[in-house]
């Protein structure tokens, strides 16, 4: 079974759980902090910010280059987080999970090692209008470079993938397919399985985004059936510069590495240099080590609440907010689709996203604004921008209460 399944208590604690969340505390402009903005960065527990501190200050070395003691507990911790993070998604093995800095570096490892070898002119690349740039952009500039196209499958007015459509766009000229597992604008849920079958029986390679699924829901890349899974640390309660890319075993063993440099090597020689076996052939140089020390701590926690407890708590927060949004008037919002998670998108009409988020900040509540990385789906809903309110386990109805109070101030100042 896997570990983020595991049974949980009948009671969620929002209060415990914050009270493990040492920037919760805080006051901003005078006014007790909302954090409403975890799509674009998660807040840290205790135990993730006491391991980092620990690391520096007991076991700092590099890792897989010294036979120092302190050079051995590097090591151990550093793989350790791998392997930790290897059970956390269901890999078959931690050889299979590549660490990098994030989505970013993952989606773009792919791009130039597995994408740019295989594309000639003529071919496509197919994606979703609902992408973020991360999974867009890579995509462009290899096509560009070997003369082939970036395909984008359309969504409807409520923020949903048109299933149909990306099937139907599935077509011989596509040599890799892209979807984002939870949009990171409209918290929409796209059915991974459903559109890897369709991927698998075409022989096209399937890359899934999941940046904003692991924080909020157990993720098994075998169940999934996709080729290639992205994730970031410092969305699911780790700290910033840490993720990972998951890979078949086949395609890391036929991938060139991307990065050139120390320790990825198994031999260099100026007549020829060897490499070694993935996923250390993509690692070059001295990796985030404390950085992956505070990861493993964060799938710790996660693990210690389970994510049956934190999706309960979470959807009951979105319906929550939702709701009480729904209450101010000229409020649009934007993505509302049957499965969804915490993140609500919206304008008040008379508006500009940014005003209203900067007139929210002086009231206490973090939250985003702006275009999220995603130009296309707001060209889609013809709009510059929105603000996006996105929620985490760790926050509370009576923030929402607070947020929705603050935002119907601050509406009446912008009317």
């Amino acid at each position: 079974m896997n570990a983020q399944t595991k049974s949980l208590p009948t009671v969620f604690d929002v209060q415990r759980i914050r009270a493990d969340f040492p920037l919760l505390s805080r006051t901003v402009h005078d006014k007790p902090l909302i954090y409403f903005d975890n799509a674009n960065t998660s807040q840290k527990p205790l135990s993730v910010i006491e391991a980092v501190d620990n690391h520096y200050r007991e076991h700092n070395a590099n890792v897989s280059r010294a036979v120092h003691l302190l050079g051995e507990e590097a090591t151990t911790a550093y793989e350790g987080a791998r392997d930790k993070l290897a059970r956390f998604i269901n890999a078959t093995s931690s050889n299979e999970l590549i660490l990098t800095s994030g989505t970013t570096q993952s989606i773009n490892l792919v791009a130039y090692s597995y994408a740019l070898p295989r594309l000639k002119a003529g071919d496509a690349i197919l994606t979703t209008v609902m992408d973020h740039h991360a999974n867009i952009v890579p995509w462009q500039l290899v096509a560009a470079r070997a003369g082939a196209i970036v395909k984008p499958a359309p969504i409807n007015e409520r923020g949903e993938l048109i299933v149909e459509k990306y099937v139907e766009m599935l077509t011989p000229d596509v040599k890799l397919a892209c979807v984002t597992h939870v949009s990171n604008v409209l918290g929409t849920v796209n059915p991974v399985r459903e559109i890897a079958k369709e991927c698998r029986k075409r022989g096209i390679p399937l890359l899934v985004d999941g940046s904003q699924a692991v924080p909020h829901r157990p993720v098994d890349v075998q169940a999934l059936g996709c080729d290639f899974y992205a994730l970031t640390g410092h969305k699911m309660l780790g700290p910033t510069g840490t993720g990972a890319l998951w890979a078949r075993k086949e395609h890391l063993e036929a991938m060139p590495p991307f990065f050139g440099g120390g320790e990825m090597i198994r031999e260099v020689r100026f007549d020829g240099t060897s490499f070694a076996e993935a996923p250390h052939k993509f690692e070059a140089g001295t990796p985030n080590i404390a950085g992956f020390v505070g990861l493993g701590a964060a799938i710790d926690y996660y693990e210690s609440i389970g994510f049956e407890a934190i999706h309960a708590w979470e959807q009951q927060l979105l319906a929550y907010a939702t709701e009480r949004l729904r209450e101010i008037p000229g409020l649009r919002l934007f993505g509302e689709a049957k499965e969804k998670e915490p993140v609500i998108s919206f304008l008040i009409e008379g508006a500009q996203a940014t005003d209203l988020a900067t007139l929210l900040d002086l009231q206490g509540v973090a939250v985003r604004s702006g275009h999220h990385c995603a130009h296309p789906l707001m060209q889609f809903y013809q709009v510059p921008a929105t603000l996006r309110a996105s929620l985490a386990f760790y926050n509370t109805r009576e923030e929402i209460d607070a947020f929705v109070t603050a935002l119907l101030k601050v509406r009446k100042l912008l009317m």
